[in-house]
């Protein structure tokens, strides 16, 4: 039985174990709170706040979710009282002598870890944003200062923000939280790069894979069981396709939840493998749900809760349910609520499922034959501004304006707006790269382009610091250097036209206004002092003044866009 109490200001959920005590404390952050120009600052915060431990006698980690931030150990009452009075200690005061340090073991680590198999559907779904950060580099390490850890555990580490759980059965003499107040954050609002659902784009090679994202209850839990051993049984022991297939429910605090399936696939058999895979999730939307399976689903998932009960672990995910203000249920009413999950609830979640549903297909394979559409990796269109050549493909522009930057050729257009910019990557050889909300990316290289140096010093300065994200420079042979062109290098100036033709243009406007607008007035004149040939002179005047208004417009037009590039 779960008990609330409240230990120093922060709500604790105590629960007994047939095992050795456990505790964890966890906040309400995570990368999903990370805005991409600060990526990696929660999993800092984490690692040095756990730095005074060093190699301790009892077992203690700390985690950084999506959403969530926690430190958990297992062992005595005394050792939890050090571990967990210290964490709070150490969040206070941070050993920032350790910065750097840090910095470089989290570079290492994430060097080691890879890229995950399903790393692109955060991406695709939610660009570089919220829910989208789990699929970036920790980027913005090197820029993090003592100052910015600071605000950052005094935004989100507070006792508000907080859940603490207890598997034994008391809270350990002599534990202190001291945590300083704050509020509760909640989570944020997931977003979307995906204009069209079903969805579908390119991965690996040897993986297909799919999420949806559907509203949070027990038959979504129950649904992923249902689809594994659809997809298990098509795939593996039908087929011989994929070694491992397997699902995964992931709920989030705003009330939604993530179902994700994939299976892995040799690259001879990509075909084979989508085709199955896309075969179950077809006959998921058709409704064709077994019940004996939806039966056996709910059947393991007793066995599992009476066992996580039993341990103790529950409470994490108890706790997570505090911190997004839902309801702390004991073990019989999570058995209610199985109990009544049936084939049509199930059926129901997967008809939604498949609607929201994002395909990573393997390799350059496609799905529109089966209904997906092909998620944008390109922009609508470009921004207006001046147009600069490449020095080695002369196809392919760059267009640097006052709202944005498009790499244009003739496949493609990508376009990052200054007011919809997660990040610019900034190395100090010159070279930027933009990163859009939408996931989107411009990337310059200045000596790649005319005028590449003066063009990397104007971007800079319509774009907000914060955003700004110091890389690491680069060895010098890394640097590209263009060929030598085959001419000489074409002038900036709006796409398509550079600025010696726009002004040459301009010039000649201006002179037919003037000798068309003169010829006008002197005929206007004419015509009013002599009576002979009046009408001619009046047509003449007409027309030679509405030449010059007509000059005189495109004069105007001209010297704006001037002005503007």
């Amino acid at each position: 039985m779960v008990r609330r109490l409240d230990v120093d200001g922060v709500p604790t959920l105590l629960a007994p174990t047939t095992g050795p005590m456990h505790a964890g404390l966890a906040f309400r952050v995570g990368l999903a709170d990370e805005p991409l120009a600060r990526r990696g600052i929660t999993h800092l915060v984490e690692h040095l706040a756990l730095h005074s431990f060093g190699m301790a006698d009892y077992h203690y980690n700390g985690a950084t979710g999506v959403e969530h931030t926690y430190f958990h150990m297992r062992g005595a009452e005394a050792d939890i009282v050090t571990f967990l009075n210290g964490v709070c200690a150490g969040l206070q005061d941070l050993p920032m002598r350790r910065l750097e340090v840090e910095k470089e073991i989290l570079r290492t680590e994430e060097n080691g870890r890879g890229e995950g198999a399903t790393d692109g559907l955060a991406l695709w779904r939610h660009g570089a944003r919220d829910y989208g950060m789990p699929a970036y580099p920790e980027w913005g390490l090197t820029g993090l200062t003592p100052d910015d850890l600071r605000a950052w555990v005094a935004h989100w580490f507070t006792r508000e923000n907080a859940v603490l759980w207890i598997a034994g059965a008391e809270v350990p003499a002599g534990l202190r939280l001291t945590l300083p107040a704050g509020e509760r954050r909640p989570a944020p609002r997931p977003s979307s790069a995906l204009p069209v659902r079903p969805a579908y784009f390119h991965g690996p090679s040897n993986v297909v894979a799919w999420n949806a994202v559907v509203p949070r209850r027990p038959a979504a839990s129950v649904f992923t069981g249902v689809l594994e051993r659809a997809l298990f049984r098509s795939l593996r022991q039908e087929s011989g396709l994929s070694y491992t297939v397997q699902t995964d429910y992931d709920p989030r605090g705003d009330g939604t939840a993530v179902l994700t399936a994939l299976a892995d696939a040799l690259p001879e058999k990509q075909d084979a493998v989508l085709g199955g895979f896309v075969d179950v999730l077809a006959a998921v939307r058709a409704g064709r749900i077994d019940p004996a399976e939806v039966t056996a689903v709910v059947n393991q998932r007793r066995e599992d809760l009476a066992h996580a009960e039993e341990i103790g672990a529950r409470l994490p995910g108890q706790a997570f349910n505090l911190l997004a203000g839902r309801p702390v249920q004991s073990a019989e009413e999570v058995l209610a609520e199985l109990g009544a999950i049936t084939p049509e609830d199930v059926a129901e979640v997967g008809r939604v499922a498949v609607e929201d549903g994002l395909l990573m297909t393997p390799g350059r394979t496609t799905a529109d034959w089966a209904g997906y559409t092909a998620a944008p990796d390109s922009s609508p269109e470009a921004v207006p501004g001046t147009s600069y050549a490449s020095l080695e493909r002369p196809e392919r522009r760059l267009i640097a304006g006052e709202h944005g930057v498009s790499a244009v050729d003739p496949e493609s257009v990508t376009t990052v707006r200054f007011d919809a910019c997660s990040a610019v990557l900034v190395w100090p050889d010159g070279a930027r790269r933009f990163v859009g909300e939408d996931g989107i990316q411009v990337h310059i290289e200045p000596t790649l382009f005319g005028y590449g140096y003066a063009v990397v010093a104007a971007l800079d300065s319509r774009v907000r610091p914060e955003l700004r994200v110091a890389m690491p420079a680069r060895d010098p042979s890394r640097i590209p250097s263009p060929r030598p062109p085959a001419g000489p290098v074409p002038a900036p100036g709006p796409a398509r036209t550079g600025h010696g033709a726009l002004i040459t243009l301009l010039v000649v406007l201006i002179l037919v206004v003037l000798a068309c607008g003169g010829l006008g007035l002197l005929m206007g004149i004419a015509s009013v002092v002599e009576s002979e040939d009046r009408a001619y002179g009046i047509g003449v005047t007409v027309f030679s003044l509405g030449l010059a208004a007509g000059a005189a417009y495109g004069a105007y037009r001209l010297t704006k866009r001037l002005r503007a590039s």
